[in-house]
């Protein structure tokens, strides 16, 4: 069922798209006609609390090129196992770093990549403490772009993360999808 909703998402937010911000290059377009503000807010509450925060803010650098920072903070709470099936309370606050560039393919689709670091605390190997380091995560992807009026849009992204390492990783996985607004 999950899947089918989020196929349904995709499609609605393909079908619909009207293509992305853009600037007229002939004329004299000010540094913040280039300039975008964006990220990504969630929230999930239960036996796992997640609450996740990530603003942007992007510069095009022509028409289909952007390139931007951002920041991420996320504050997770839950049981969670170490690597010798020991299961703990898990309480944290992570947070980070993002410089990402992103390519217009197409009004609609957009290849993203990103590099991020995040401040992370993981069980050391012999599970007798909570180690916390910064953790890089190098992202390659794409997704797909909605412009809902004027300089505001929906994108949808799904990312790679070639830098994935399980036992220190704040993702399940080295697959990645987000959702996002861009203002």
């Amino acid at each position: 069922m999950k899947k089918l909703v989020q196929l349904f998402l995709l499609i609605l937010l393909s079908s619909y798209c009207f293509g992305q911000k853009q600037f007229d290059q002939e004329g004299a377009p000010t540094f913040f006609d280039r300039v975008y503000f964006g990220g990504s807010f969630s929230l999930q509450f239960g036996d796992f609390t997640a609450i996740v925060i990530s603003p942007i803010a992007g510069y095009m650098v022509t028409n289909r090129f952007s390139v931007g920072p951002g920041i991420t903070y996320q504050y997770l709470k839950g049981e969670a196992y170490d690597f010798a099936g020991r299961r703990y309370q898990y309480n944290s606050n992570i947070y980070g770093f993002n410089a990402f560039a992103r390519y217009n393919i197409t009004p609609m689709f957009f290849a993203y990549t990103e590099y991020e670091s995040l401040k992370v605390d993981f069980p050391s190997v012999d599970g007798t403490e909570l180690v916390r380091e910064w953790v890089p995560a190098y992202f390659i992807g794409g997704g797909v772009f909605q412009q809902v009026g004027g300089r505001a849009g929906l994108g949808l992204t799904v990312l790679l993360n070639l830098l994935h390492d399980n036992r220190k990783s704040p993702y399940n996985s080295n697959l990645i999808i987000r959702a996002g607004i861009t203002l």
